[in-house]
């Protein structure tokens, strides 16, 4: 037997960097109103960080209303679950707008997006069931998988034939236990920019009669004729069961909904516990998504702008050679073959003497060897920011390539002492 807190001292698979990464690489602080010019260590940024797709976190229309809704109503009310005293007029009418807009028959609000969708996986399955998911899943949706008390299996990342071998495997569990088969994917990949194979899935569903869970983070907004989502996109928004959108990403807010049948989101009403025993989400966000989502309805020149820098960056990067993958998103992976070190001084490079922040992914989240720099586009950059940055992103090539950042030891940073 040993302590509980031995392991604390290794920090983890991310925590064992943090004395040579945390304020710079990890947990940096980008100051300043939210744009594509920001503030980082003392400097102003061309930042392509920020999941603030169509560019309303900063829309004078959107701080306006949000102002307001927090004048009206401060950041308490109301107070409570939603089951207990914290339900009003105000959430419902954006359940049923949401709704509407992804075409479903209802719709539930959710105070926070990370918790409801394992709390959702968790509310879907007992014991008797069996879950089937892409390998490449969000942590939230790994994390509800894994407070599955039934069996689990995961298909190869949108590999057909690893999802049919993994179903059959389901099927003939499920007949023994009496249970059924939920299926979950996503919209869009996150990290590499791919749609979920949604509707090559869905061809699968008769013959194995299982219900589909659907994660459309990146997808809600951004994708589809009327941009309510990847299910628009592939032609196949009714046979997903149960659709979840965020609202930290293209309506730049915070929380999230639950759409489907109404027989499904009455069930989820009464038994997501993350939300029956939790505080509903606060009045100023509930006004301010009602906002997001008319403007979002009613103007397509933000998404049409989003969609003329994702292709002029895509096409840019791919033009001068750079490998950007499966992506069929505005999530723009550039990918690059180099150690954690050598990822560390680009990135350093980038930053300090180009000026250009992005997330940057190495191991152990992705293979060793593997270098990804993810770039998200949004309606707020201009060609002028794209042309920077591809210029920048060719300097910093040619380096990696002629082993410039090949040093032995992790890039190092001094941290300014900024205010805002």
């Amino acid at each position: 037997m040993t302590d509980l807190f031995n392991k604390i001292a290794k920090g983890g698979e991310l925590g064992r960097y943090r004395a040579k990464t945390e304020g710079y690489f990890m947990f940096p602080k980008l100051e300043g109103e939210l744009a594509p010019r920001m503030n980082f260590n003392g400097k102003e940024v061309l930042n392509w960080s920020l999941n603030n797709y169509l560019g309303l976190g900063n829309h004078p229309e959107i701080r306006k209303a949000d102002a307001q809704a927090t004048a009206d109503w401060g950041l308490a009310y109301p107070m409570g679950s939603r089951m207990m005293s914290g339900n009003t007029k105000y959430h419902e009418q954006l359940e049923d707008e949401l709704a509407e807009f992804v075409q479903k028959d209802a719709g539930l609000v959710v105070n926070f997006g990370y918790q409801a969708i394992a709390s959702c996986v968790d509310a879907l399955v007992d014991r008797h069931d069996v879950i089937v998911y892409d390998q490449e899943s969000h942590a939230c949706i790994i994390d509800g998988v894994r407070m599955h008390q039934g069996k689990r299996y995961m298909f190869k990342h949108n590999d057909m034939e690893s999802l049919e071998k993994n179903l059959k495997r389901a099927e003939k569990l499920a007949k023994e236990t009496g249970g059924g088969i939920l299926v979950i994917s996503e919209g869009v990949f996150g990290m590499r920019g791919d749609q979920g194979k949604l509707k090559e899935i869905m061809a699968f569903k008769e013959q194995y009669k299982f219900r589909i869970l659907v994660d459309d983070a990146h997808g809600f907004g951004v994708l589809g004729e009327t941009g309510f989502g990847t299910g628009e996109e592939q032609g196949i928004q009714d046979d997903i069961d149960v659709y979840f959108a965020t609202f930290a990403k293209s309506m730049a807010g915070i929380g999230g909904f639950i759409a489907g049948n109404k027989d499904i989101i009455d069930f989820l009403k009464y038994n997501l516990r993350s939300q029956v025993y939790a505080k509903s989400l606060p009045m100023p966000f509930v006004i301010g998504a009602l906002k997001r989502l008319d403007m979002m309805r009613g103007d397509m020149s933000f998404k049409n702008k989003l969609w003329e820098n994702v292709n002029l960056l895509q096409n840019g990067l791919k033009d001068r050679g750079f490998e950007i993958g499966t992506t069929n998103s505005c999530v723009t992976p550039v990918y690059m073959k180099g150690s954690l070190e050598e990822a560390t001084h680009l990135a350093f490079d980038l930053r300090e003497n180009h000026r250009i922040f992005c997330s940057i992914v190495v191991y152990p989240v992705i293979p060793k060897g593997m270098i990804i720099f993810r770039l998200i586009p949004t309606a707020s950059h201009s060609e002028a920011d794209v042309v920077e940055t591809l210029d920048a992103f060719e300097v910093v090539a040619k380096k990696l390539a002629d082993k410039e950042y090949d040093l032995p030891e992790m890039a190092t940073f001094v941290l300014q002492d900024n205010h805002m």
